[in-house]
């Protein structure tokens, strides 16, 4: 297990038993809530333990698509960029932002600027917002219609396309492989978008 807290002391588990309601200062056990970086967790327990001498109360998210386990405290979880599920109306919104044209960047440009664009695409992952990750996606995928993507573009494309497609099929309830679909087919004009989210839903 994962255990973010900060401190690198050892602790010693004092249960989650008695806890009332108020301790629960943004999500309830059993909550579906975004990770940065990492993806969609469930909220499996709220536990305490003692570090250094202080019992402090964690959050134990247990990542639904990977073998992970961490812990973060229950009232530093905003700070970390932990947040809920995307409304349904918010991924609708982040499909129409996926659509927008964006400016070209030069091919001599994208070479050059390559440590700062990562910079900022490094920054923009750890928000954990839906609309940062869109940003990232977005970008790489019209570089990639102009040039052969880098090593490190592609890793990045793929963890940002994993990303939304987690949150996506979770939300509009549908399968993975029909996330992907939809997603690649924004940038394809010859396959559908429209046509391949009807068949989606």
């Amino acid at each position: 297990m994962l255990y973010l807290n900060g401190t690198g002391k050892s602790s010693v588990d004092v249960g989650c038993h008695g806890l009332k309601k108020k301790e629960f200062p943004m999500f309830n056990l059993g909550d579906r809530v975004v990770y940065p970086g990492h993806g969609v967790a469930h909220i499996n327990q709220v536990i305490k333990k003692v570090i250094g001498g202080q019992v402090t109360t964690f959050y134990e998210l247990k990542f639904i698509n990977k073998d992970m386990t961490i812990l973060i405290p229950t009232t530093g979880s905003s700070t970390i960029g932990v947040r809920p599920l995307s409304s349904s109306d918010s991924i609708n919104d982040i499909f129409s932002f996926l659509a927008q044209s964006v400016k070209k960047i030069k091919s001599s440009e994208v070479i050059i600027n390559w440590k700062q664009r990562n910079k900022e695409y490094q920054s923009k992952l750890r928000t954990g917002k839906l609309k940062d990750i869109s940003e990232i996606y977005r970008e790489l995928k019209h570089i990639e219609q102009y040039k052969e993507l880098s090593f490190c573009e592609k890793s990045l494309l793929q963890q940002t396309e994993s990303l939304l497609v987690e949150e996506i099929a979770l939300v509009k309830k549908f399968g993975p492989e029909k996330a992907v679909e939809y997603l690649r087919s924004i940038f394809n004009p010859h396959q559908g978008a429209s046509m391949v989210m009807q068949k989606a839903l």
